[in-house]
């Protein structure tokens, strides 16, 4: 029998259960993929992460959601980066080798900060009207024009015109999955500005022919600093975004774009209990 520790964190938490949840196996060695996606399901969180030796960072970090791989995400980055300090007790600064790329991450006690990927954006090929249909609101609540923006997971990334029409979304998962879809999955990541220096956010996707939202997307968010940067927003700009109430888990992230463009995203991250899955 093998014996496989593993911790329990909350990202971007400013309370102790809330926040997004996330599991982290401390070493993930002996561990094929099959039986890491297995794992993930098991734990049905939104991602779980395995931590392993790397050549060129502090650590190399995999990445599974119930259902498939992923190349990079935010809120495992962070909390994957409490757990490799307090193994390695290396210190604040640490670097983690994703499939996506090396991301540096930093911390100031148990707040965290990654840098992400330069990023990428192109056009989304659907209307206002059908992007209004999907989201269940008025084509007049859509405040601009959607762009795929890439720094690590492509998303899409809807400005709405407020944060009474962030709450309002009630996305329709057939449509969702027909207008917001890239080649590998359908999202859409919405976004309004609350005034001083604070924006509400959503992330919807679909799952097993239903609607699946998203506590707290630090990808996402990453890729809004992109969103901001391919339209033009003045520089320097740091944000703090609202996200996670309609599923009852709220989280607070970070998001700063500095004048270089370097896009940063943070939050606090909260351990809050560990334990030992035992395999044959």
């Amino acid at each position: 029998m093998a014996a496989y520790r593993f911790r329990l964190v909350n990202v971007f938490a400013e309370t102790r259960l809330g926040g997004n949840p996330l599991a982290v196996f401390e070493d993930g060695r002996g561990l094929d993929d099959a039986t890491m996606q297995a794992l993930a399901l098991q734990f049905n969180l939104s991602e779980t992460t395995f931590i392993l030796p790397s050549e060129q960072a502090t650590a190399r970090v995999r990445i599974f959601t119930p259902s498939f791989e992923m190349p990079f995400a935010g809120h495992p980055t962070l909390g994957s980066a409490h757990v490799v300090r307090a193994l390695k007790n290396c210190g604040d600064a640490v670097t983690l080798e994703m499939t996506a790329g090396l991301i540096p991450v930093n911390a100031s006690a148990d707040r965290w900060q990654l840098s992400a990927n330069a990023p990428r954006h192109r056009p989304a090929a659907v209307t206002r009207a059908d992007l209004a249909a999907t989201l269940g609101i008025s084509p007049a609540d859509i405040a601009g024009d959607p762009l795929w923006v890439d720094t690590g997971s492509e998303q899409l990334v809807i400005p709405l015109a407020s944060a009474d029409a962030i709450d309002r979304c009630q996305p329709d998962p057939a449509l969702l999955a027909r207008h917001c879809r890239n080649d590998s999955r359908a999202m859409a990541y919405v976004w309004a500005e609350n005034g001083d220096g604070r924006a509400k956010v959503r992330f919807f996707f679909p799952k097993l022919g239903g609607l699946c939202e998203d506590p707290g997307t630090g990808s996402a968010c990453a890729n809004l600093g992109g969103y901001l940067l391919a339209t033009g927003r003045p520089l320097p700009l740091r944000w703090s975004l609202d996200q996670g109430e309609h599923v009852g888990r709220p989280c607070v992230l970070s998001l700063t774009v500095g004048t270089d463009g370097a896009i940063r995203v943070g939050g606090r991250v909260v351990e809050i209990g560990c334990g030992t899955i035992t395999l044959d």
